[in-house]
């Protein structure tokens, strides 16, 4: 393979990495968006809050590792991707203020 070749590659995988991470990030703050909406019709919030941290933490850290690979560039698009989809989604989801 040719130089041209390898950077053509790892450019695709990092952009896949990166879009990984937002996907991850809209998986995890959409999910945390619909635990505190039911937060007040809960009987045992604490144990809604609890599993629902532990479920959301266990898929994304798992996601994470699968992504790396073991390549420390590919954690960072993807964290780089995940940390954006929250921006995003707290500008988006977050209190409307008064007009």
């Amino acid at each position: 393979m040719m130089m041209n070749e390898l950077n053509t590659i790892t450019v695709f995988i990092l952009s896949l990495a990166f879009l990984a991470g937002l996907a991850l990030g809209a998986f995890y703050f959409a999910g945390l968006w619909q635990t505190v909406k039911k937060l007040p019709a809960s009987e045992h919030p604490v144990r809604l809050v609890a599993g629902s941290f532990a479920l959301r933490m266990i898929i994304v850290l798992t996601a994470f590792y699968f992504i790396m690979g073991g390549q420390w560039e590919r954690l960072t698009v993807a964290l780089v991707g995940f940390i954006i989809m929250k921006i995003f989604l707290t500008r988006k989801l977050g209190i409307k203020k008064a007009a």
